[in-house]
């Protein structure tokens, strides 16, 4: 079984990071499982984790209100899955809940702000990749809004 140093240094997302980054993030991992049907975070609530899914798959839904719960996307095996944890107030936007049994390494939220507050350009450098993080999830919430609400008007 890898480490969660191996873990990280394997994966895209964080290609480019020094050792010493990694080393430093790495200490803020956790490995945990979701049960199929456990919800990973939920919308409203403080948000101080990331996740990178190793194994499974994860739905992002949203309440519509009087439409109920509108599903905007799935992550899976190898995708990113959440950057509230890193931008003031530190809410969850969406509710995540495993759609299989899903294996994820956890990082913490609290734990990382710290040490991007220590180190700028770890700070820096995770900005830039929840960027691009952000961007994909905000499209794809735009798409699928549109599919729900513009077929209705």
């Amino acid at each position: 079984m890898k480490n969660i140093k191996e873990l990280l240094s394997e994966h895209e997302f964080f290609k480019g990071l020094s050792d010493e980054q990694i080393e430093i993030m790495a200490g803020c991992g956790s490995n945990v499982h979701f049960k199929k049907g456990e919800t990973v975070f939920q919308q409203g609530r403080e948000a101080n984790y990331f996740f990178v899914v190793r194994q499974g798959s994860v739905a992002l839904d949203i309440d519509g209100a009087e439409r109920g719960i509108i599903r905007i996307q799935t992550v899976e095996d190898g995708d990113i899955l959440g950057w509230s944890w890193l931008i003031p107030p530190h809410i969850w936007n969406f509710t995540a809940i495993a759609v299989k049994d899903t294996s994820t390494t956890a990082l913490d939220g609290k734990c990382l702000r710290e040490k991007c507050e220590n180190d700028h350009e770890l700070g820096y450098a995770l900005l830039k990749r929840f960027s691009t993080v952000l961007a994909k999830r905000l499209e794809w919430t735009r798409i699928q809004l549109l599919d729900v609400y513009g077929a209705h008007t």
